[in-house]
């Protein structure tokens, strides 16, 4: 199988490694100094299980690499519009495409009745580039449990003692090309499940995204840092209960243990990604991970006081970086 993974950053290098591991035939698109890594040296993903070494064909042009089987995105959110207007070399008439990001997706809407229905984010999808050049009928939802960090150009350092990928149909379908992909995947040492109700799987990440990023990049601390101060642990707890509660307005039923996942995030040194983008001075998935949730909360008439406030912080927190 012809996969092909679009973007080279910590996710996309540990996914491309696990690939190669699980025997599909591998390419990544990447740019600066980890495109001259991987194809120098390749890439070196640390696990706690042991180091991962891979060799998959890598280009800046997607036209170099050709059409594929699967193509699995995993940029940032503001990077979408430039994928799409770059990715058409890569598709054949039937190829899927994977969306291994964080927040709410561009496709979020597709197939859904309602007053959501055929709903387009500009925020995120300005102009409805990524709906017009790729097309919600290609788009797989998939959502990713894996801390990592890249430590230097090509080398990706995992935290995660057990990394996992949820895939799903936006259209809650069973999935043959989601199944696919997932058996490679798990070949490759990822547990993986594939699941019919994936925007649930999505507001349960989101949840941990909304309760911990805001808090760690204005504090500029990872996780374990920010919530050894108890008032901050008060409001992670209020940050998780506001993510459920606009899921569940929503027509997501989602229960995660908010007990749990606070004693999760007191012990992890990670730091979130949206943190790890300030302090590098890129742009920031803001408006995925927090404006829209904030908008739907609205349309749900669900009160997120405490996400609104640290969201307008952190939008004047990256106003400042810009005009340094």
């Amino acid at each position: 199988m012809k996969v092909c993974v679009y973007g080279a950053g910590a996710i996309g290098c540990h996914v491309a490694a696990r690939l190669v591991s699980g025997g599909a035939d591998v390419s990544v698109v990447a740019r600066g100094s980890q495109l001259a890594a991987i194809r120098e040296q390749g890439l070196r993903v640390e696990t706690p299980d042991g180091t991962l070494t891979a060799h998959p064909r890598a280009s800046d042009d997607p036209a170099d690499l050709g059409p594929q089987d699967a193509v699995l995105v995993t940029v940032k959110a503001p990077a979408l519009t430039a994928v799409a207007a770059a990715i058409a070399p890569l598709l054949r008439p039937d190829t899927p495409v994977v969306f291994v990001m964080n927040g709410i997706p561009w496709w979020y809407c597709h197939g859904l009745k309602g007053d959501l229905a055929g709903r387009q984010f500009a925020e995120i999808d300005p102009d409805g580039i990524v709906w017009r050049h790729i097309g919600p009928e290609r788009a797989v939802g998939g959502v990713v449990y894996s801390s990592c960090t890249v430590t230097a150009p090509g080398t990706v350092r995992v935290l995660s003692a057990k990394s996992r990928i949820i895939l799903g149909e936006p259209t809650g379908e069973g999935s043959s090309r989601a199944a696919a992909l997932a058996a490679i995947l798990r070949a490759g040492g990822f547990v993986c499940e594939v699941t019919d109700q994936i925007r649930d799987a999505i507001w349960t990440k989101l949840a941990w995204n909304i309760a911990t990023g805001p808090i760690c990049a204005l504090a500029r601390a990872p996780m374990n840092v920010a919530l050894a101060d108890p008032t901050v642990e008060a409001a992670v707890r209020a940050l998780l209960a506001e993510g459920i509660a606009i899921a569940r307005g929503l027509g997501c039923m989602i229960a995660p243990d908010i007990d749990a996942i606070v004693k999760a995030v007191r012990s992890s040194p990670h730091k979130p990604s949206i943190l790890q983008d300030l302090e590098l001075g890129r742009p920031m998935e803001i408006d995925a991970l927090y404006t829209i949730p904030l908008a739907l909360a609205e349309m749900a008439s669900v009160p997120a006081p405490t996400l609104g406030l640290l969201t307008a912080l952190l939008r004047l927190q990256a106003q400042q970086g810009r005009q340094q």
